[in-house]
Parts: C-alpha cells; structure tokens; sequence
C-alpha cells in the first residue's frame, strides 16, 4: 500500500453512470452533465444527486423543482463530455449538440430522445442543498428506448478518464 492524495479518492468510489439533468424555465430548456447521484430508495425511486449553485442548471432545478435525468450510451460520450464543458448561460446546449427534445408526461423539462432512458423527477427534498449541493428527487416516470440494445454507459473516473460498462456476470442474490 502506498498514500493516496485524498483529493483522487472520488476517483475510486465514482457513484454510477454520467448522466444528462435537463431542467426548464421561463420557457427555456437547458441540459447539463452529472456524474454524482445515487439511489436512495426503491419504492418510489428516489434519487440523490448533486448540483452545485455554480452550475447553470441550479437555480432552475431549486425553482421548478423538477427534472429528466437521461441515461446516454457510450456513443454519446464526447457529446456529453462536451455538454459538461460549457455553461447553458451561454449556450443553447439541445441545438449547439444536436439533441432532440422531446416532451415528458409530468414535468417541463424536456426527455433527451437519444438517451436509452430518461427518468421524469420532482424534487421532493432540499435539506442538504444548501450545505452540500444534495437534492433528493423521486422518479414519477421512467422510459427507456427499446430501439438501443444493450447500451454501455459511461462512468467517469477523473481527470478525463472514462470507464464503460463491461461484461455482465450473475451471481446468486436474494435481491430481486
């Protein structure tokens, strides 16, 4: 064993998939990249996740209080790498990446048709944003594309460094 410099330790416990978060307001669609979040809960799905009130998408979420989070393949890596590489204060990100739109059943904000799921959110609590970022949401809808086939997400590691999804094993469980 040797030191670990405690700024790489996020590196090792990456929390899931990047993930797209698009929010709307006053008329305005706006998507941005996400790498922390976490299930919380099964039954409802409920989602922790991280926004800080640097990111664009903020004030937005913490005003509306809803949300999509769309789920990308690996084939839209660099797009996403590139959405989280600028800001939706100066960028329409749906036209400058070539994103389609399309409407959710119970939120504004927009599904990303060309993610293989999107997950319509409200936020159902916002005692820890202040302190550290945390919204907590609950999914009120889920869709997924049957059109993708086995899609490979990609899980970010620092440092421009990407993992995608490897193999599957099963392994005996009592979870379902």
């Amino acid at each position: 064993m040797r030191d670990l410099p405690l700024s790489r330790v996020y590196q090792l416990l990456e929390p899931g998939p990047v993930v797209l978060l698009t929010t709307s307001a006053r008329g305005r669609a706006n998507v941005m990249t996400m790498s922390w979040h976490m299930m919380v809960e099964f039954e409802p799905p409920r989602i922790a996740c991280v926004v800080s009130n640097g990111d664009y998408s903020f004030a937005a979420l913490r005003a509306t209080k809803e949300c999509v989070i769309a789920v990308p393949a690996v084939k839209l890596a660099q797009k996403v790498v590139n959405i989280g590489n600028c800001s939706g204060a100066d960028v329409d990100k749906f036209a400058a990446f070539d994103l389609t739109p399309k409407r959710a059943s119970h939120v504004a904000p927009p599904l990303v048709a060309e993610c293989f799921a999107n997950l319509e959110c409200k936020v159902i609590d916002t005692r820890l944003v202040n302190a550290y970022g945390i919204f907590i949401l609950e999914v009120l809808k889920a869709w997924v594309d049957p059109a993708q086939k086995n899609p490979k997400t990609i899980h970010h590691h620092g440092f421009g460094k990407f993992v995608v999804d490897g193999r599957a094993i099963k392994l005996k469980s009592r979870m379902r």
